[in-house]
């Protein structure tokens, strides 16, 4: 069996597709159907005669991923999609040939379709050789490094990873090398970095460093049970002032349910509080996204990465403001 990673857009553009539709896709929408490519060398001619400016280089390589994506991909493989929206990495299983198919969207024609094992695993969740994996510019890419598919079935399925079995190999498709992002790789490191230094309550000392840094005048509740409240902050000279929020901070490596949130709604109220800003550490669930996304002008959520990441003057400050605590 193999793994293989692909991607929704280089922004995440088809991902919710994908995940409703249960399905991966890809992009080269002026390739006409491929059902009838069974081999490289045609599907290379046709790509020459749609794309006879490509260079040789750009030709390989996109050849290899769309023949990847068509001919080398099997049922019952394995396929991981990093998603763009949230700090989270969707797995599941290949469960049918390629299609092509003409009602999702101008954008997506080539499809295989997909039986999601798990949509909402923290990124946080895997070692970094993985996610230096995950990482890569490629849209389809085979993972065969260091037993990879033992260890990503195993955090998928809540089992202990096994021991990491370095094989020395690099992750390709035909012959091409991987070429990685170099700012999804970075903060990946931070967030690791964060995740050693902010373990527990720690992580909500953290996120009050940031809300300082943006004007908000704070009160952290002491380690112990908060009665669902870890930050109250204010703005104004007393932070009396709105907006004024009600913090929940979660440190658990597990996606927050939408329990989470709705007990969070339930005591704005009793603090008077106009917004609630949930944070967990571990991802939301996706009844939580479209839970709070129909409550979009009362709650804020997001992992730390989103809302670590919200400007270059948050982050600034938070260095200032934690530099003793983060070396």
């Amino acid at each position: 069996m193999t793994v293989w990673l692909v991607r929704a857009g280089r922004n995440g553009e088809q991902e919710q597709v994908a995940l409703d539709n249960n399905l991966v896709a890809i992009g080269w929408q002026k390739l006409s159907d491929l059902s009838a490519i069974d081999s490289r060398e045609k599907l290379a001619e046709l790509y020459e005669n749609v794309f006879p400016d490509a260079s040789p280089k750009r030709a390989s390589n996109q050849v290899g991923q769309v023949w990847a994506f068509r001919g080398r991909m099997k049922t019952d493989d394995m396929v991981v999609l990093p998603l763009k929206m949230q700090a989270s990495i969707a797995v599941g299983t290949i469960t049918g040939p390629y299609k092509y198919r003409t009602d999702l969207g101008e954008n997506i024609r080539h499809v295989r379709s997909v039986k999601w094992i798990k949509t909402d695993v923290p990124r946080t969740a895997f070692d970094q050789d993985l996610l230096h994996s995950f990482g890569a510019f490629m849209t389809v890419c085979q993972i065969q490094r260091n037993n990879a598919e033992d260890r990503i079935r195993a955090i998928v399925t809540g089992k202990a990873p096994p021991v990491v079995k370095p094989n020395g190999g690099d992750d390709v498709v035909d012959g091409t090398e991987e070429n990685i992002d170099i700012d999804q790789l970075a903060q990946d490191q931070i967030l690791e970095h964060i995740k050693q230094k902010f373990s527990g309550h720690g992580l909500a000392d953290l996120v009050d460093a940031v809300l300082q840094s943006q004007g908000y005048l704070t009160r952290v509740s002491p380690p112990g049970p908060d009665g669902g409240v870890d930050i109250l902050a204010g703005t104004g000279p007393m932070g009396f002032s709105s907006p004024r929020l009600c913090v929940q901070v979660k440190s658990s490596s597990s996606p927050a349910d939408v329990n989470v949130l709705r007990g969070l709604q339930g005591i704005l109220a009793n603090f008077q509080a106009n917004q609630g800003l949930l944070v967990s550490w571990g991802g939301f669930t996706k009844s939580v996204i479209q839970e709070a996304r129909q409550n979009f002008l009362r709650f804020a959520f997001g992992t730390l990465a989103t809302f670590y990441g919200r400007s270059s003057r948050t982050m600034t400050s938070f260095r200032i403001s934690c530099r003793r605590s983060c070396h």
